[in-house]
């Protein structure tokens, strides 16, 4: 079941490979996300010096029943739980010109909260038209089927 996905790096990225990852959240914050107050929007993932995978500018809204919450929580960096092998692998890997590691989506697999991330490699102007024009082909072709 999908919670939340990230329409605008479908459109500004071309996936060139996609991994499922974990994600570290506390208790207030899993409450929200079954709520589905959850923003990826202007997300993006970074890997540090120690080899260690954070997602970061991912807004959940605070749990509103929540007894303490910061202001700073929001949009706080997350750690995702990857293989060392894939972090390894996603850090060699984005340090080429263009390449960049997004989240897709978040959602739900066996009780636990999973994002879909991606390493992808950023669209030229005419790239994002001919995508347009493809999307809008496919949709014509619905509607002609759908009406025969």
């Amino acid at each position: 079941m999908s919670i939340a996905s990230n329409k605008k790096a479908r459109y500004e990225f071309e996936i060139l490979k996609k991994y499922e990852a974990g994600i570290v959240l506390n208790g207030n914050e899993i409450k929200s996300i079954r709520e589905c107050k959850v923003n990826l929007k202007d997300s993006f993932i970074k890997v540090n010096s120690k080899n260690e995978i954070f997602l970061y500018n991912a807004h959940i809204s605070a749990y509103n029943k929540a007894h303490k919450v910061s202001e700073n929580d929001f949009k706080r960096p997350r750690k995702l739980l990857l293989h060392k092998k894939e972090i390894l692998n996603l850090k060699e890997d984005s340090r080429e010109i263009g390449m960049a590691i997004v989240c897709l989506s978040m959602y739900y697999k066996n009780n636990r909260v999973k994002l879909e991330i991606a390493l992808a490699k950023g669209k030229k102007l005419h790239d994002k038209r001919n995508s347009i024009k493809e999307k809008d082909l496919k949709r014509q072709m619905q509607k002609d089927l759908k009406y025969r």
